[in-house]
């Protein structure tokens, strides 16, 4: 697997990652309160919109630059 490739999966864990958390911040926010992370729940989803972003410049622009 090359770096790029490996670039590409890293991006879609994360994204699955972070949607997860934010998901779990929405559907049971008692649960998110009680571990402290409920001062996070708008920037989960704003890193998760940037993180789509980064992903579709990276595969539209950027890969299309890269040397094979």
């Amino acid at each position: 697997m090359s770096l790029k490739h490996f670039h590409i999966v890293f991006l879609v864990l994360a994204v699955l990652c972070d949607a997860g958390f934010w998901l779990w911040m929405h559907l049971a926010p008692e649960d998110a309160a009680r571990a402290g992370a409920l001062p996070m729940k708008p920037y989960a989803g704003l890193v998760c919109v940037t993180l789509l972003c980064y992903g579709v410049w990276y595969v539209v622009k950027k890969m299309r630059t890269i040397i094979v």
